[in-house]
């Protein structure tokens, strides 16, 4: 597969579980008008599926988590232009996706992050897939400070400036890491909601470990992110709605040790970004104290 444009680099995490919707996702970028140059599937700690012969497999021997399996595929992917993260049980519905993302690129030399809408098979998104505080509309796009993991594009030239995914993160706000790292670089990150990326709808609780981890790189993001004044002020806020969102005593309990782990391991180099970063949050309408 090639274009004759801007070289598009597709990356696909699976773990094994879902091989008839990876089958599915993987015709849907094949049938694409705007053909991808390379794509990459990452098994975590499964045996690789059967793939098409034009996809590249890679086989770890462990669970690398979302933002190692990421990286893993991005080392496949250093000689693209714009590499695209897909779900395994995601879907493209239209052939254009790889055609409009090539166009964004195309027309602006500062956009490092493209992020797709996420909808059920009804055309249904949910409030925590629009990456803004103000959800209502999930067909308003523009400029937004954070993205979706399941559907997005990057620029590698913005990755070579800022770097890959955190590490240490494993799962649960990385993007927001990458996202932060990328608008105090001076990249823009788009929401583009005609971009869709069909998705089965699910909860992050559906993860037996999400409060931990989400607690956990909650604290990661300041530390590593936030300058000193603002650490207090957005941990606060986040213990604040936490208990009052959480209903599940044994979530709660396990949020509050996540937190804990979040002061006690370690969470790669603290780098605060500039005051013109927060205020260029702030003006986008989402702050880094919430």
């Amino acid at each position: 597969m090639g274009s004759v444009g801007l070289k598009l680099g597709v990356a696909v995490l699976t773990m094994g579980t879902r091989p008839k919707e990876l089958a599915e996702l993987l015709a849907s970028v094949e049938m694409q008008t705007v053909p991808a140059a390379k794509v990459v599937v990452v098994a975590q700690g499964c045996p690789l599926p059967e793939l098409p012969v034009w996809v590249e497999g890679v086989e770890l021997a462990e669970n690398l988590g979302v933002t190692g399996g990421r990286n893993v595929a991005l080392e496949q992917l250093r000689d693209v232009d714009v590499v695209i993260d897909l779900d395994d049980d995601g879907l493209l519905v239209a052939d254009d996706v790889f055609a409009r993302i090539e166009s964004q690129y195309e027309a602006d030399p500062r956009l490092g992050v493209v992020s797709f809408r996420i909808a059920d098979e009804t055309g249904l998104t949910q409030r925590r897939h629009v990456p803004r505080l103000r959800a209502g509309d999930p067909m308003r796009g523009g400029e937004v400070t954070s993205f979706l993991g399941g559907g997005h594009a990057l620029s590698t030239r913005m990755l070579r400036q800022v770097g890959g995914w955190p590490d240490a993160f494993f799962f649960a706000h990385e993007e927001t890491d990458l996202a932060w790292r990328a608008l105090d670089a001076g990249w823009r990150v788009l929401y583009v909601p005609e971009l869709l990326l069909q998705h089965p709808r699910t909860s992050p609780t559906r993860h037996a470990f999400f409060y931990r981890v989400n607690a956990r790189n909650r604290v990661y993001l300041a530390r590593r992110h936030l300058p000193a004044l603002l650490v207090p002020v957005y941990l606060g806020v986040w213990v604040a709605l936490t208990v009052a969102r959480t209903r599940n005593a044994s979530g709660l309990k396990a949020w509050f040790s996540g937190f804990a782990e979040g002061w006690r391991t370690p969470c790669g180099r603290r780098r605060p970004m500039r005051w013109r970063t927060v205020w260029t949050m702030t003006r986008l309408g989402r702050p880094p104290i919430i």
